[in-house]
């Protein structure tokens, strides 16, 4: 449930820290005092768009922060996966409107798209008003009503399944044939592709091993020379050599050794040496010989080189992707070869998925036609307590294409008079009869769904007297369930509240301010009878607001 709610600097509220009860909760002023600011700031918590002309004056942001307690599950699981957990229970929401274009989102004070406050708001807190109730007039949105209330989630979900698979089917199935007139030319293409991948004989690896070579023989100048070179020095040619030199050296340590034993073990490391570096020498020569080039291997080489690059750019950066390509088109060319027994086994899948999807059609359809007539069943007897005894609900069911959500199109028919002929809702409702379809309706999906707050703006519009009591009974019933906040300005209603909240603005510098406040009991008797008589009540009007209040 919406526990607090804290607003600055929107519209005509400075600052306000307003605080809600579990139950029934009533805001009441007079007109012009900031009562749709509430709403609209509530709409800014939600995700809803928000213009910046809702900065108060002088200011350059707005903020609106808002605790929630006892979220449901689906709330808790949404805000968990966006990495937002509770804390002692409670989700603390906040917004932040600036003038630069610079907003922000937090949940519990972590950063958060404004996405997720749009993905859980439904599942937080309902709003009636105007809009709802004009959506409610279009027929699209009564499916809606009667698939939420309809046991019969396995059935949505069943149809959902075979149309998905059917779609699938009937895409394939057209694309087939509309391929028909280049199935030759796809077969003479895939053919020439694979032929040439095939005849090229490619291994894995190759390419690499190829580079190597490649480099190779292309430095093979530059390597002789370097090898020459190294052997040059080591062998000598019109000079001695390093290997000659250093056998010398070995010689004449040697001979001295047995005079200086001094010089022994430098000798014995020389020697070593000499045998390292000697071996080192006949390396050299034999890799002398291997460095000799054949021309023809490299233009062998080269043209392996570039065939490859060639088919890389046509099926892939690598031999492996192209082998790929080859297998893949191989299995496209078999199915094409194979269009005749593909095209009947397809037809085949298709007929039997569209045989499936209409059998779990005409299940959902005998589901949503037995919920229809039950909810409409429901909404007379809501209704009848509303003092519209006579209204009459008739859904009207009829066939339209096979979509996602089914093959019904269906819209609930009213009739609020006698002898009167079901008609849609929009042709028939006036504004308090709608007020009271709608409150109907909410008391008979707030049994079932997981929301907590059910927010009503203005839910007495066009209705007083004795509807207008029993409008404010039917939201007193709805709280023993649900947290309901309401903007009346009917008396009979705002009497029934578990707490009443007083909205009042004014005038100081030039400026206006907006503040609300929990009425006390006097205080309450003052504001209804203000309601009932005007600014100025009379003792009878305090009196009759005494007795209503005491009569709740």
């Amino acid at each position: 449930m919406l526990s607090d709610i804290y607003i600055e600097n929107v519209a005509v509220i400075e600052k306000a820290n307003i605080e809600f009860d579990g139950a029934f909760n009533i805001l009441t002023g007079e007109t012009g005092a900031g009562k749709s600011i509430i709403i609209d700031s509530i709409n800014a918590i939600m995700g809803q768009r928000i213009s910046k002309d809702l900065i108060r004056s002088g200011a350059q942001s707005a903020f609106i922060s808002a605790t929630f307690s006892d979220v449901s599950p689906t709330a808790c699981r949404i805000l968990e996966e966006s990495g937002c957990e509770a804390e002692d229970g409670q989700f603390i929401l906040q917004r932040q409107i600036s003038l630069s274009g610079k907003n922000s989102c937090k949940i519990n004070g972590r950063p958060a798209p404004i996405s997720v406050l749009k993905r859980v708001s439904p599942y937080l807190i309902n709003i009636y008003g105007q809009h709802e109730g004009y959506d409610f007039m279009t027929a699209d949105s009564h499916i809606k009503y009667i698939d939420a209330l309809g046991e019969y989630n396995d059935l949505l979900a069943d149809y959902k399944s075979k149309f998905e698979r059917f779609a699938g089917l009937r895409k394939k199935l057209f694309a087939l044939r509309d391929n028909i007139q280049d199935r030759e030319r796809k077969i003479d293409l895939l053919k020439y592709q694979i032929n040439e991948i095939e005849s090229a004989e490619l291994q894995p690896g190759e390419f690499e091993e190829l580079e190597a070579r490649r480099t190779l023989l292309n430095n093979s100048e530059k390597i002789k020379t370097a090898i020459s070179f190294a052997y040059a020095l080591l062998a000598g040619e019109e000079e001695e050599g390093a290997v000659s030199i250093l056998d010398s050296v070995c010689d004449t340590l040697s001979d001295i050794s047995g005079i200086y034993p001094e010089v022994s073990d430098v000798s014995s490391r020389l020697q070593s040496a000499y045998e390292e570096i000697n071996d080192c020498h006949y390396e050299i020569r034999g890799l002398l010989d291997e460095v000799e080039i054949d021309p023809r291997e490299i233009d062998e080489i080269e043209e392996r080189y570039d065939l490859i690059k060639d088919l890389s750019r046509k099926y892939g950066s690598t031999i492996d992707e192209i082998i790929e390509f080859c297998e893949k088109s191989k299995e496209e060319l078999e199915d094409l070869i194979q269009f005749d027994v593909n095209k009947e086994k397809l037809e085949l899948e298709y007929r039997k998925a569209r045989s499936e999807l209409v059998a779990a059609a005409a299940s959902l359809t005998e589901a949503r036609t037995a919920a229809a007539k039950d909810f409409s069943k429901a909404v007379m007897e809501e209704m009848r307590y509303l003092d519209m005894p006579n209204v009459v609900m008739v859904p009207d069911i009829t066939k339209c294409e096979y979509s996602e959500s089914g093959c019904d199109r269906l819209e609930l028919l009213i009739s609020a008079n006698p002898g009167e002929e079901p008609k849609p809702l929009s042709k028939i409702a006036s504004g308090g009869e709608l007020s009271r379809i709608m409150l109907a309706i909410k008391t008979i999906i707030a049994e079932k769904d997981e929301i907590a707050t059910l927010i009503f703006d203005e839910i007495d519009t066009g209705i007083s007297g004795s509807a207008a009591s029993k409008v404010g009974r039917k939201l007193q019933q709805l709280s023993k369930t649900h947290q309901v906040l309401c903007i009346t300005h009917q008396a009979q209603i705002a009497a029934l509240a578990d707490v009443h909240l007083f909205i009042s603005k004014t005038v100081s510098e030039g400026r206006t301010f907006t503040k609300i406040r929990e009425l006390d009991f006097e205080e309450r008797k003052h504001e209804l009878s203000r309601i009932i008589d005007g600014s100025d009540p009379s003792e009878l009007s305090l009196q009759h607001a005494e007795e209503m209040l005491n009569s709740k």
